[in-house]
């Protein structure tokens, strides 16, 4: 079994999260495990009890969630100093990673050997229209 982890966002200001509870199911439907970092929507006024009612489980720690982590969802990269707790670095990364402004990053995701997926690089064309997360977000923005 897969598991899936979120992160809390870290980035001052951030009141989004990469996973509601009503998501969680879609995930355990497809057969992966679903894990959070404790306070995951705290700044929406979602409980962990929510997410565990939902059917995810809640780590331990930060650390332990990364370590456990198939594939790691964000909406923003992961500190360049956490990389190197992912799944002894095997994990799958999906997030917003800025790779032209961030070429220190990109390089110690490849010294990890972290298969990564950056948001804002896949196409925004019809075929790829579910996965255009720059116009989703910019809906949100207003």
């Amino acid at each position: 079994m897969k598991i899936i982890a979120f992160p809390k966002e870290q980035h001052v200001g951030e009141n989004r999260t990469a996973l509601l509870p009503a998501n969680v199911k879609a995930y355990t439907l497809m057969g992966a495990q679903v894990l959070i970092e404790s306070g995951l929507g705290d700044n929406i006024f979602i409980t962990d009890q929510d997410y565990v009612d939902a059917g995810a489980k809640v780590a331990e720690s930060r650390e332990t969630l990364l370590k456990q982590a198939d594939i790691i969802l964000s909406i923003h990269k992961l500190p360049q100093q956490e990389l190197s707790n992912c799944q002894n670095n095997k994990a799958i990364l999906v997030s917003f990673l800025d790779p032209f402004n961030g070429a220190d990053y990109v390089k110690t995701l490849c010294e990890h050997k972290l298969t990564s997926i950056s948001m804002e690089m896949i196409p925004r064309i019809s075929r790829c229209q579910k996965m255009d997360a720059l116009s989703s977000q910019a809906s949100l923005a207003g």
